[in-house]
């Protein structure tokens, strides 16, 4: 029997690990709000104000003040690391510099709004990965943080208050961190969202009417609070555990639920859980495992009794211990549980005398300062009890073959020296070959050995022999000795060989996560992953194994992994898909779509599906809940090591994006330099031959493809020194007032000499005012969506660039009777080095890049559209400026 008072060594073991970790790691403090303007940020430097008064080296490394006076007061005096510039669509932003407060490591290092997302092209995605890597680095960290923002309490902050949540943190980076609670009430919050102290003015009408409504502050109060105290909870937990704090401190209510695989266990779930609700207290499902076997009816039935206390909220918890009892008591100390909730047993048991009285009562006097719940189960008149079948011992034949041998020798050796040795004597051989027997044999085999032994002895052995009769008191203490030391034995025995069975099930357990885990920690990319899984799930579990990821082309669809060991007919890649979408289990054995032959399991990472994976057993084949358990934690670790995997594949990525762009933006700017030179050198020469003297037909031919091949050149240096100029961010609009139909000639005129091969049309209103734009952008514009029209449209046919004004919009657009452009390539031609697939040989696929980006530098848009009839229509928007009215003279 277990002793409840003795800490588990693994679980001291456990805590010693982490308190080592946590030594060498560094600390998370956080700053926790129920919503923004609460003063997490003000409380975070006041505490930071402290530990610097204190000696402790504390540094900002980002803080945001939000123009509040008296936060930004309170920045004063701490030493700061100054920000990074990073360059974000054309504009140059402020972000945390992770490097230099590495390099400057201080002993706290402040970094406000732990859920921000960084800039694109940074070393990290999100800001709490810049801050485990700094805890990583031994530095103490204080962060901010709003409840919305955790992970498992987005969805409920959605629903209370409408508002979409973006940025979330998981709830595994607060389980070792400090919290505070910042909280402020409701209405002294909206007092200040009134007063300007939270948003600006005009923002802050608008917010009072919607996120900042008293309902909302109120349920977002009570969120913070809860999560704050569960945290707590847990502490209290961990810390009993390590103290080896048996009986239960009733700091906060918590509930235990007992389940079984009777169908009356459902209503004790339920019930549990209403108390729950009443109680506002988290509770627990526990099944304790038992070392007898269980049918294929009583394993589906509970699982699921199990499927429902976690369907219903419950902390599902499963363990093994050969008495109910200690199982429950011990899960109930270790939880920290309060109160136990237990149904009423029917009828009476015989046996219970012989066990020390009833469950209910050994439970009630073992308890200690847990409540006890004893409910009877709903409508049981109308629900078969399945009352579990008292274990029958059974035999085997080798087990009878040792019986029989051991018996029968030393029945042959007591009739041979009884004359020598006394009967009573042999009753002690008797004892003894039982006792053999118990090591070698099993339960039922001793029991037996022993009743034959007893019932031999009495009737060969004891006078009046050939009867089993016994007159002799002495005869009797050694009959009644013999049968209770075969009963005792052979429940040793049986106790012995039960946990040699749970040893070695959890030690298979324990070694298949183990090669599991060690097999996808050697993999280096997701082919050796996805082999790793198939390869591991298929031996473990005896089944054929496919492994689906989602699919690149249609959303919310599946593609199967090639190297799977089946393959999935489009009935099962249409349930894997509904699983992926869903992001539950679906198919055989479950509620969901249950007339698929396979099991289909979604590889979740938070709540992000990355793949399914699809077990196919053989006929006939039944998980038994501690089967079922292995596969779960199988699915978790293997989705946790290919999320992990995509995102160092997307970190490897962008990287190398990064680096091919930054030496890309290099290459243009050196080589669109230096052609510049040479370029004026061949236009100058160009213009000398014509200017030397007349030429004759083959010289004037030559002399004209040396100058417009000279402009096209020049054309594509210029447009490689805007595309560096934009990605740069050096590119400012100078909008004044120009005639928009002479900017339009200029621009044909500039393209080929004014082409005379395409006729040009120009449709403007007649008497459309001056508008307010850059020329030379717009020019340029132009240039590059006139000279594509006459590139890629045959010759002949017409180019016409019309204009007008629509309310406060400009719109020009150039229309061309050319091949067209599909739909899937309009959008994609914008981008840099993109061309048409049905575009003539040569140019590099830069002009509309150019297009685009000199729209946006005067805040107007560009795109293509096509055109009834064939062709394309280019459309630049472009706002529209009112036009300053003319004073009169007045004479």
């Amino acid at each position: 029997m277990n002793d409840p008072v003795r800490p588990d060594p693994d679980e001291l073991l456990a805590a010693i690990q982490r308190d080592e970790a946590a030594n060498k790691r560094g600390r998370l403090k956080v700053f926790l709000g129920m919503c923004p303007g609460v003063g997490k940020t003000y409380a975070m430097l006041e505490t930071a104000r402290r530990e610097l008064a204190n000696g402790r080296d504390v540094v900002i490394g980002l803080v945001e003040t939000h123009g509040r006076k008296e936060t930004a007061a309170l920045v004063a005096g701490i030493p700061e690391i100054p920000r990074m510039t990073a360059e974000y669509r054309g504009m140059q932003l402020k972000e945390f510099d992770l490097d230099a407060a590495l390099a400057r490591k201080p002993s706290v290092l402040l970094v406000d709004e732990l859920a921000h997302t960084n800039v694109p092209g940074v070393r990290h995605q999100k800001r709490f990965h810049d801050v485990l890597e700094l805890l990583q680095a031994g530095i103490d960290v204080y962060s901010t943080l709003n409840v919305q923002h955790i992970e498992s309490r987005a969805d409920a902050v959605r629903q209370i208050t409408e508002a979409a949540i973006h940025e979330t943190v998981p709830d595994t980076l607060l389980a070792d961190a400090e919290l505070e609670l910042v909280d402020l009430p409701p209405e002294e919050l909206r007092t200040r969202l009134a007063e300007g102290k939270v948003y600006v003015a005009e923002r802050a009408a608008t917010a009072g009417s919607n996120f900042f409504r008293p309902g909302n502050l109120s349920a977002l109060r009570e969120l913070a609070l809860r999560f704050c105290a569960e945290h707590v909870g847990q502490d209290v937990r961990e810390y009993r555990r390590e103290q080896g704090i048996v009986d239960p401190w009733k700091s906060g209510q918590r509930l235990l639920v007992a389940v079984s695989s009777s169908p009356t266990s459902a209503s004790l779930v339920r019930w549990a859980c209403r108390l729950a609700g009443e109680l506002k207290s988290p509770w627990v499902a526990v099944y304790v495992e038992q070392p007898r076997a269980t049918g294929a009816e009583e394993q589906k039935q509970l699982a699921d009794n199990l499927a429902l206390a976690r369907q219903l909220g419950a902390e599902v918890i499963t363990t093994t211990d050969e008495e109910l009892l200690e199982g429950i008591l011990r899960v109930a100390r270790e939880q920290n549980v309060t109160q136990l909730v237990v149904g009423k047993p029917l009828g009476w048991r015989s046996l219970d005398l012989l066990r020390g009285g009833s469950f209910l009562n050994r439970l009630i006097r073992a308890s200690g300062n847990i409540d006890v719940h004893i409910v009877r189960a709903e409508s049981l008149s109308q629900t078969r009890f399945a009352r579990a079948p008292i274990a029958v011992p059974h035999i085997v034949a080798s087990d009878g073959v040792w019986c029989a041998a051991v018996v029968s020798s030393i029945t042959l050796l007591g009739l041979l020296v009884k004359h020598w040795t006394g009967y009573q004597s042999i009753a002690l051989l008797y004892l003894m070959g039982v006792a053999l027997l118990g090591l070698v044999t099993r339960r039922g085999a001793v029991l037996v050995a022993a009743m034959v032994s007893a019932g031999l002895w009495n009737f060969l052995f004891v006078p009046p022999i050939f009867t089993l009769s016994i007159s002799n008191t002495h005869d009797w203490i050694l009959f009644m000795t013999l049968l209770l030391v075969g009963v005792v034995v052979g429940q040793l025995t049986a106790r012995m060989r039960a946990q040699q069975m749970a040893e070695r099930t959890r030690e298979q357990r324990a070694t298949a996560l183990y090669l599991l885990t060690r097999d996808m920690a050697e993999a280096t990319d997701f082919p050796q992953l996805l082999a790793v899984i198939v390869s591991q799930f298929g031996e473990v579990f005896r089944a054929r194994v496919a492994v689906s990821l989602p699919s690149t082309e249609e959303a919310g669809k599946v593609t199967p992994y090639f190297a799977g060991s089946w393959t999935l007919p489009d009935k099962e890649l249409g349930v894997a898909s509904w699983s992926l979408q869903n992001g539950e289990a679906a198919g055989a054995g479950t509620d969901t779509l249950s007339s698929s032959e396979r099991l289909h399991l979604p590889l979740l990472a938070g709540k992000r599906a990355v793949g399914v994976i699809s077990l196919r057993f053989a006929p006939d084949t039944h998980l038994n809940l501690a089967e079922k358990s292995l596969l779960d934690a199988f699915v978790r670790q293997a989705a946790l090591v290919l999320d992990r995997q995509r995102l160092q594949d997307f970190d490897r990525q962008a990287r190398l994006l990064t680096e091919s762009e930054r030496l890309r933006k290099t290459l243009l700017n050196s080589v669109s330099h230096e052609l510049r030179t040479p370029l004026s050198a061949i236009t100058t020469i160009a213009s000398g031959l014509r200017d030397a003297g007349p030429l004759n037909a083959a010289q004037d031919q030559l002399a004209h493809e040396l100058e417009e091949a000279s402009a096209r050149l020049n054309r594509l240096v210029r447009n490689l020194l805007d595309l560096s100029r934009l990605r740069a961010g050096h590119l400012h609009a100078r909008l004044d007032w120009h005639d928009l139909r002479d900017l339009i000639q200029s621009s044909w005129q500039t393209v080929g000499r004014g082409d005379r091969t395409h006729p040009f049309t120009v449709t403007i209103p007649h008497g459309f005012p001056p508008v307010k734009l850059d020329a030379v952008l717009t020019e340029q514009i132009l240039v590059n969506l006139l000279s594509n029209a006459v590139a890629h449209t045959p010759a002949g046919t017409p180019i016409k660039v019309s204009a007008r004004a629509e309310g406060s919009t400009l719109t020009l657009e150039v229309a061309d009777q050319g091949p067209g452009i599909e739909d899937g390539e309009r959008e994609r031609l914008f981008d840099h080095f993109q061309r048409g697939a049905s575009a003539r040989a040569g140019g590099v696929g830069l002009g509309l890049a150019i297009v685009r980006g000199f729209a946006e530098a005067q805040g107007g848009t560009a795109s293509v559209l096509g055109r009834q009839g064939g062709g394309a229509i280019f459309r630049i928007e472009l706002p529209l400026a009112k036009m300053p009215s003319v004073p009169e003279d007045k004479e």
